[in-house]
């Protein structure tokens, strides 16, 4: 699921850890965040986020569980648009404000 954030007035990583997720890594000009609900670190919400002048976008899904390696990889996340995948986008939008919006 994506979020846009239009003329964005904060820094993207006080406006994701606001929204309560906490910064895994950088690579290139994409930050990866997460929002851990149990304390063996799953499930949780894993977004990447990418400021472009001062446009955020955010992409995040739910990762169910840790990926499983072996002669296939298989990544267990969902990406619909309802469920808990809605809630959060919704919760998103409150945090981010009005200059936010689904895509």
């Amino acid at each position: 699921m994506k979020i846009i954030v239009d003329a964005i007035q904060e820094n993207p990583l006080s406006l994701m850890r606001k929204a309560g997720y906490v910064f895994q890594h950088q690579e290139n000009d994409e930050m990866s965040f997460v929002r851990v609900f149990a304390s063996a670190g799953y499930p949780r919400f894993h977004s990447y986020t990418k400021l472009d002048k001062m446009t955020l976008t955010v992409n995040f899904h739910l990762d169910q569980k840790k990926h499983t390696y072996g002669d296939d990889t298989r990544h267990h996340g969902e990406y619909e648009n309802d469920g808990p995948m809605k809630e959060e986008a919704e919760r998103l939008i409150k945090v981010f404000g009005e200059k936010a919006r689904i895509v």
